[in-house]
């Protein structure tokens, strides 16, 4: 995040694609992840090649699929204002920056409209969703908090 722009990433393969969305991934132990932190900060340089130098944490969200328990997933989310070189399209992703208030909602997944705009107004989320087939949001429950255990 910089100066009201928000830098979101067109995925292109894979889980979620076509969809703008935050840069991230899984905690990979052989690449040296020994938490998610080290998992943002790697698959941030991997998939846009930006080099982090200090996150902030600002929410644990939980997906739930009932159609599908495959893709059932806790995610947790950081915002960067503090990093190294310009952001760079890769074969998974293509990076762009947006205004505060032109963030495509419309083009992300169903939740984001739900808890980014608490994010955005420097607010810490917990949150549970759980979606239907479309991935639509069947139910919801998101708790602004003041820190992380």
């Amino acid at each position: 995040q910089k100066d009201k722009e928000l830098l979101l990433a067109m995925k292109k393969r894979g889980f979620g694609a076509g969809k703008w969305n935050g840069v991230g991934g899984k905690i990979d132990f052989e690449k040296g992840d020994k938490n998610v932190i080290d998992a943002a900060i790697r698959e941030t340089e991997e998939e846009i090649g930006v080099k982090i130098k200090e996150l902030k944490k600002v929410a644990v969200l939980s997906f739930y699929f009932p159609y599908n328990r495959a893709w059932d997933q806790t995610v947790h989310v950081f915002l960067a204002q503090n990093w190294e070189s310009e952001p760079v399209e890769s074969e998974e992703m293509a990076p762009r920056w947006f205004k505060i208030q032109e963030i495509p909602y419309d083009k992300m997944w169903d939740d984001d409209k739900v808890w980014l705009p608490k994010i955005l107004e420097n607010k810490k989320v917990k949150a549970d969703f759980i979606f239907k087939e479309g991935e639509i949001i069947s139910s919801q429950n998101l708790e602004v908090i003041e820190e992380f255990e």
